[in-house]
This record gives structure tokens, sequence and C-alpha cells, in this order.
């Protein structure tokens, strides 16, 4: 019942798992590579009112590439009670620049991942599935305070201790990429031929990436660190690498 703090290739897999589906570069290699070892995936997503909703549509199809089962989950009204974050209020302007640059705390929604996380246990108990998956990855510890190891230890405690009893044999919480970097991730989704076309990262949630906010500027760093082309479709005038 501990915490997974270690890169892929030293953490086991379960035989099923709970993936928390943004419909982002994360959270769909995690998937692919759970499917890789042979465990059973199941996808949970969220609307909670993101002003990027159209990740839902990318979380679909990748649900529909692995033949997955797929949740949804309607949080949509969680975007009126957080509000002052980027993603859920519309007053707020998404901020441009790097992923790691201090400006982009404006795009923190309070509390997010232990709301996912806590809704994800309760599936996971409820269909006797062995592991919670979420793919917070070591670019996101600077900003993003429930994607640090601190964070993933204190709730799988939690978790843990509030379904003592009742949850599956050698259940555990796992973020595979804790320590990894966007770049690692990306290679390990082209080795996997992981479809990373049909991912989605712009917080602005137009019809394609804009290129500039700090969630595009991560991704294109990403695949130019991977040394993998880049098939995302940005704004004009951008380029897939920087």
């Amino acid at each position: 019942m501990t915490a997974a703090l270690v890169w892929p290739e030293e953490t086991p897999a379960p035989e099923s798992a709970v993936v928390i589906a943004s419909g982002g570069l994360d959270s769909t290699v995690a998937a692919y590579w759970l499917r890789e070892r042979g465990a059973e995936v199941t996808l949970l997503s969220f609307d909670y009112g993101q002003r990027h909703r159209v990740e839902l549509d990318h979380a679909r199809r990748v649900a529909a590439g692995l033949g997955a089962v797929h949740h949804v989950l309607d949080l949509s009204g969680l975007g009126a009670i957080l509000s002052g974050s980027a993603l859920t209020d519309g007053g707020v302007d998404v901020p441009d620049g790097h992923y790691t640059a201090e400006q982009m705390t404006a795009t923190v929604v309070p509390n997010r991942n232990a709301i996912m996380l806590d809704i994800a246990v309760g599936l996971a108990v409820a269909r006797k599935i062995q592991a919670v998956v979420f793919g917070a990855h070591a670019g996101d510890h600077p900003i993003y305070p429930d994607c640090r190891p601190v964070f993933l230890s204190a709730f799988t405690w939690s978790a843990t201790t509030a379904n003592e009893g009742f949850l599956p044999a050698g259940f555990a919480v796992l973020a595979p990429f804790l320590r990894a970097t966007k770049g690692q991730i990306v290679a390990l989704g082209a080795e996997l031929g992981v479809p990373l076309g049909d991912t989605w990262s712009c917080y602005r949630g137009g019809d394609v990436h804009c290129g500039t906010c700090g969630t595009c500027t991560e991704r294109r760093e990403a695949f130019a660190l991977a040394g993998v082309t880049d098939p995302t479709r940005y704004a004009a005038g951008m380029a897939g690498v920087v």
C-alpha cells in the first residue's frame, strides 16, 4: 500500500488500474504503458468547468484507441466555486511563458488532484480495481503542490486509511512519471507507439494549440528534447519545436 515514486522501468504494473485521463500526453502515455504491461485499464475523465473542455474529446479518442472503458464525470459546477484560476475563471487570462515560470501559478485549480483522486479511489474500491494512476511528472513540482512526492505519499495514506478493510489486494496509488521529465514521457510514448497527435495540452482550448501558453511551451520543448517529430497543430506561425 505504498506510493510508487519511480520511473516506469522500476514500477511494477498492477493487474487493473483506473487512470485519471485528461486527454493529455502524460495520462495517455501512462495508460498505454499500463496496457503494454498487461493491465486492464479504465479511464476516468472530469468536466470540472475547465475552459479547455476540448481535452475531453481527446480523452474519448484515446479511450477508443485503447478499447478501454471510459467514464466522463460531470463536475462542471466546480468551476463556479473554484474561482481565481485561469482554467476555471473566465476573468483570469491564461498566461504565456515557460511552464515553470512564476506566472503559471494562475493555472492552479485548488485541490484539483485530490478531488479527482478521491473519486478515482472510490471507483477502484467499488469495482475491485487494483490501482489508481495519475500522470504527475517532475516538471509539475515547482507550480502544482498536488503533483509532488509528498502529496502522493500523504494522499496514499489517506486513501488507504479511509478504505481500510475494503481495498483490493495490493492496492496502490501510482504516479509512475513523478520523477520523469516531459521529454522522457514523449520518448516513452513514441517507443510504445502512442498516438501522440491525438493528445491535447493547450489551456486556451481553441481549435488548435495556441503554441504560447505554458502547457504548449512545455509540449513543444518536450518533443524537441525527445528528438521526436511533433505532430501537433499550432496556431499560425508557431513551429513544433522551441
